[in-house]
């Protein structure tokens, strides 16, 4: 009995490590998504503009791996405290990621749009927000593989610049929009592309939460730090 125990406890552990494995995997696939989406736009690279919808189906197919082991685990191991936190949570992140990669691909599927490799606007603030949100991404990725609630609360807080990145860009567009009916066309690829990047900030924000949790069952504000009018819609 004491080995049928031990072996266990050790099949209980390789399977939690797999469900780590597969979440990092999953960060990993978005995260280098994000970034090809963003080199698309930026630099319009038609090789990015092309990765980033073929990783799709790879992070779809981590994500039902994900729950298929969750409700595995829930089911027949029947985790509680910390373990319990984790597991759900990762249900939880590996839906936002998946989320993550849909944005960067509809980023990418716009980025080569005839209308925007013609037009003579700047890219600057693409960049910038594009810039940033990487860099949130690749934080709250660093925070989940290491399981740190640190990291992950800094990039709950640092949401409001994307926020405030975006109502800039909005604002702008929309002005270039008012000043002649021709730019309506590329600027709304523009705005939905800047939609997508600060939805995908906003993902990021909500696994820096998970992790939080998991890591200290302690939930952060309901009310996040936010920028401007950053949730109005397209």
């Amino acid at each position: 009995m004491p080995n049928e125990s031990a072996h266990t406890v050790h099949s209980y552990e390789q399977e939690l490590e797999h469900l780590r494995s597969l979440i990092s995997q999953m960060g990993g696939l978005v995260e280098r998504q994000t970034s090809q989406a963003i080199a698309a736009v930026v630099d319009h690279g038609e090789e990015a503009a092309m990765e980033a919808p073929e990783l799709d189906p790879k992070v779809d197919d981590l994500e039902r791996q994900t729950e298929a082991l969750v409700i595995r685990l829930l089911a027949l191991r029947a985790p509680m405290a910390g373990d319990l936190r984790e597991v759900v949570s990762a249900l939880k992140i590996s839906g936002d990621l998946e989320r993550i990669g849909d944005c960067a691909a509809s980023i990418a599927r716009r980025a080569l749009r005839g209308e925007l490799l013609s037009y003579p606007v700047s890219v600057t603030g693409l960049r910038s927000m594009g810039r940033l949100v990487q860099e949130n991404l690749r934080r709250t990725i660093d925070a989940m593989d290491r399981r740190d609630p640190d990291l992950a609360r800094e990039v709950w807080q640092s949401d409001m610049a994307v926020d405030e990145l975006y109502v800039s860009m909005f604002r702008e567009l929309v002005t270039y929009m008012m000043e002649d009916p021709r730019n309506i066309g590329p600027c709304t690829h523009l705005l939905f592309i800047a939609k997508n990047l600060e939805r995908i900030g906003d993902h990021a924000t909500n696994i820096s939460e998970r992790v939080f949790y998991a890591a200290t069952g302690r939930i952060l504000p309901v009310l996040r730090p936010r920028g401007g009018i950053a949730d109005q819609d397209l």
